[in-house]
């Protein structure tokens, strides 16, 4: 019976139940409206479509994938060939209300 007082004793002045709630806003991937490469398209297509790339990346592993990044979105090839395009994260402004919470 001791042990039991004990415990409840515990749980009622458990530090977990004073917990601060802390709110981070996650941030946009990218504007839905910025046009990318499709899966299948090849590199000269890209360059054609959207030009040099602000960075090219060397080609990683077997087969090899390459790299090119533009200031909005990747792009990733096999070989010739794009298999992904991915938009770079666009950091949110925090509203009034997020900013006021101490």
């Amino acid at each position: 019976m001791r042990h039991l007082a004990i415990l409840l004793l515990m749980l009622t002045f458990s530090p977990s139940l004073f917990a601060e709630e802390i709110r981070i806003p996650i941030g946009q991937q990218g504007l839905p409206e910025v046009a990318m490469p499709a899966r299948g398209e090849s590199k000269s297509r890209v360059l054609d479509r959207f030009g040099l790339a602000d960075e090219e990346r060397p080609s990683v592993g077997q087969p090899p994938i390459t790299r090119w990044d533009y200031r909005e979105f990747s792009v990733y090839f096999e070989g010739d060939r794009v298999i992904n395009s991915v938009r770079h994260h666009q950091r949110t402004q925090p509203t009034a209300q997020e900013e006021s919470k101490p």
